[in-house]
């Protein structure tokens, strides 16, 4: 009765069983996942919803890229960021997983390709298939810290290949676009008219005080999108508003394209779009909230490792999540099954991400001190146990 755009078998991994069976039987679970920021005992405001009760939101007024005020918004936001990008050339959705839909049905056709990143959050591979698109993966190499080989890249691209997916800072090795990669990358694109398509939905958070990823949009030969959205920048995912801003040669093709796409679904809520500009103005007590939360469980990361010299921490330039690299004296599977098992502690494994080789595991900085300093004691215990 299922397409074949969906997966084979829709069984549970030994994994997801394994922390099934824990919260089923009442036990604590202590969640190094967690990349929910409305779930850490994080402050809000308490009014910063308030104005998605506002009494503007009575009226429907459909606009296929977004109402003006919430476009003009969004290019404050970017603006903020020294990004220039015009009202014009943004467009609303109601989150990036479905701004990815929409790009994939804006310039591929069914077994056309795109090019994303590996290691990388393994949605790609999900969006694309559920659009009849290919996803082709280019490697990160990790060179003392992680780099796209452009001419690797470059000699993936065929007839089939429409555009090019970078994600800057990284989910999960959190390695952020350089200039010089960002320049080459372009240079790509535009001879093979490609798309750049940039996820930059951590953009907010650089690291150790790292300067900000350049964006896509700061590069003049490409076509490029820019992906961002409140879920991450600041911290609402449930209010349900995410961006894309278009920019390069042909912009204005994208965007005609583009306005058949988004009329056809009109997704983001009056309330949401009406709320837009107090929320990215208020919401930045919650973005440094977050700043100052995953700074200190860096901190604290850094020093635990510092006592356990058969781990290593690959630095991360940004985002919310940090990679460990673990004794490789067991598979990741059975470590983060004895983690969740005997010590209630769930993180990720780095197959799950496509890692090479073994053996890896990923933590979110998220999480409230006391979760996360109980939870990497735990994992440090059980990582080195047999090393």
């Amino acid at each position: 009765m299922r397409s074949s755009r969906l997966p084979a078998s829709l069984a549970p991994n030994r994994l997801a069983e394994a922390v099934a069976h824990r919260r089923a039987s009442g036990q604590p679970l202590l969640d190094l996942t967690e990349s929910n920021p409305t779930r850490v005992g994080l402050a809000y405001p308490p009014e910063l919803l308030a104005p998605l009760a506002g009494h503007e939101a009575l009226s429907y007024d459909p606009q296929p890229f977004g109402r003006a005020a919430a476009r003009e918004a969004v290019s404050d936001d970017y603006a903020r960021r020294a990004v220039s990008v015009p009202p014009a050339h943004v467009c609303l959705a109601a989150s990036t997983s479905e701004a990815y839909a929409w790009l994939f049905k804006l310039l591929c056709d069914p077994d056309d390709r795109v090019l994303v990143p590996r290691p990388s959050y393994p949605l790609f591979e999900h969006l694309t298939a559920l659009e009849c698109v290919e996803a082709s993966p280019y490697e990160l190499e990790r060179e003392g810290h992680w780099r796209i080989d452009v001419d690797a890249l470059a000699r993936q691209v065929d007839e089939r290949t429409k555009a090019v997916l970078v994600v800057s800072p990284n989910n999960p090795t959190g390695s952020v676009l350089q200039r010089d990669e960002l320049d080459a990358l372009a240079a790509v694109c535009a001879d093979r008219d490609l798309v750049l398509i940039g996820d930059e939905v951590f953009a907010d958070y650089p690291l150790d005080g790292a300067p900000p990823a350049p964006s896509v949009m700061q590069q003049p030969v490409a076509t490029a999108v820019s992906l961002g959205g409140l879920s991450k920048s600041v911290g609402l995912p449930q209010v349900k508003v995410a961006w894309l801003a278009v920019g390069g040669p042909a912009s204005a093709d994208v965007m005609a394209g583009l306005e058949i796409v988004a009329d056809t679904f009109l997704s983001v809520s009056t309330p949401a779009q009406v709320a837009l500009p107090a929320l990215l103005q208020d919401g930045a007590a919650v973005r440094e909230a977050i700043r100052a939360r995953i700074a200190r469980n860096l901190q604290a990361l850094r020093a635990a490792v510092a006592g356990a010299p058969a781990m290593t921490l690959l630095p991360p330039a940004g985002g919310w999540c940090a990679v460990l690299q673990v004794p490789a004296v067991r598979s990741e599977e059975s470590l983060v099954l004895a983690l969740v098992e005997h010590d209630g502690v769930l993180v990720h494994p780095g197959y799950f991400f496509d890692f090479p080789g073994e053996a890896f595991v990923i933590v979110s900085l998220l999480p409230s001190p006391e979760v996360f300093d109980t939870a990497l004691a735990r994992l440090l215990v059980r990582a080195v146990e047999a090393a």
